[in-house]
C-alpha cells in the first residue's frame, strides 16, 4: 500500500471526474444545442426579413443615338421614350422631358 493512500488525502481522479462529467459535459451539450437551434431559427428569420433583390431595369444596350429635343441629351433609340409628332418619331431621355415637350 502506498503512503499517500493511507493518509486519507482526496485523490485527484474523483475531482477530475466531477469537473468533466458534472460541469464541462453539460456545458458542451448546452452550447451545441443552443448553436443548433440558433442556426435553425435564425435562417428562417433572415429569409423572411430580407427584401427581394432589386430587378435589373430592362434597358436595351446599343442602338443609334438620338438627341432629346428638350434637354439635348443623346439617348439610345432602344432605351428612349418616344413620341410621334407629324409622322416624325422624337426620342426623349425621360417621361419628364416628353411631358415638357407636350406642354410647350
Amino acid at each position: 500500500m502506498s503512503p499517500g493512500a493511507a493518509s486519507g488525502a482526496p485523490r485527484p481522479a474523483p475531482m477530475l471526474r466531477y469537473l468533466i462529467v458534472d460541469i464541462l459535459l453539460p456545458l458542451l451539450v448546452f452550447a451545441l444545442l443552443r448553436s443548433f437551434f440558433r442556426s435553425l431559427f435564425q435562417t428562417r428569420r433572415d429569409v423572411t426579413r430580407q427584401p427581394p433583390p432589386p430587378s435589373a431595369p430592362n434597358v436595351v444596350v446599343g442602338g443609334e443615338l438620338k438627341k432629346d429635343p428638350v434637354c439635348g441629351t443623346y439617348v439610345s433609340t432602344g432605351a428612349s421614350v418616344t413620341r410621334t409628332v407629324d409622322g416624325q418619331v422624337l426620342y426623349f431621355c425621360s417621361k419628364e422631358c416628353r411631358d415638357k415637350y407636350r406642354a410647350a
